[in-house]
């Protein structure tokens, strides 16, 4: 069935498509009068749809069965040093995929890309297009890229802080999971090539992030990324 997102300012009793989604549902998928589509807020909410009357600027809408989906525990927040190339795009597409809840674009003092004023707005249709392929019906939350220290002075709480480090004497992943089973919500940082500075790890340590070892080998950004994710994602199932 045909996915596309409807704001949740536009769940009233005529609720509407414009603007992209209604131009590919009209365009490119050619949708008619009378069929029925899967439409989602981004905040877990999901309905069925008949159409109702189809232009290329417009798909009217009458909402049929609406539901809610439960939400994933623990929230996972993924806090990425910006990659270099189009790795950023590719690791916000399978974090949306691994169901985390909040992507934190940094700036460290290795990242080599200097990200532009629209690049957070790209990630964002990039998180929703994911959303719309796999079946999720959350759309992470994607910030405004930060330097490591203002992020890090103003960062939310959570209840783990992880942060993948080539260090010396990091704890066991898998141990550090295993020890604490009723998270509510996770906060995961990854650095960039080259991995984050000396003085940012100490800064990270100090500020109570628990350092873990990815194992012997050295891993490329996008790997660690999905290594973390998909452990955490496995151990809480």
């Amino acid at each position: 069935m045909p996915r596309a997102y409807l704001p949740p300012s536009s769940w009233t009793e005529a609720p509407f498509l414009e603007g992209d989604e209604a131009k590919h549902l009209s365009q490119v998928l050619r949708i008619q009068p009378g069929a029925v589509v899967t439409v989602f807020d981004g905040l877990g909410n999901h309905a069925q749809a008949r159409v109702l009357s189809v232009s290329k600027q417009r798909v009217d809408l009458m909402l049929e069965l609406a539901e809610s989906a439960p939400s994933s525990l623990p929230n996972i927040t993924l806090v990425q040093a910006i990659p270099k190339g189009k790795n950023m795009d590719w690791i916000v597409q399978k974090a949306v995929e691994l169901g985390v809840s909040q992507i934190q674009p940094l700036v460290t003092r290795h990242t080599i890309v200097s990200p532009g004023g629209d690049k957070a707005e790209k990630w964002r249709r990039t998180a929703l297009e994911a959303c719309k392929q796999c079946g999720q019906f959350t759309i992470p939350i994607i910030e405004d890229p930060l330097p490591f220290a203002e992020w890090l002075a103003n960062r939310p709480s959570a209840d783990l802080e992880i942060i993948a480090s080539l260090a010396d004497n990091p704890r066991n992943f898998r141990e550090t999971l295993r020890l604490l089973p009723n998270l509510e919500s996770i906060t995961l940082a990854i650095g960039p090539e080259g991995d984050f500075s000396p003085e940012e790890m100490t800064a990270a340590l100090a500020a109570g992030f628990v350092p873990v070892t990815l194992g012997d080998l050295v891993l490329r950004v996008e790997t660690a990324t999905m290594f973390c994710l998909s452990a955490i994602r496995f151990h809480y199932l």
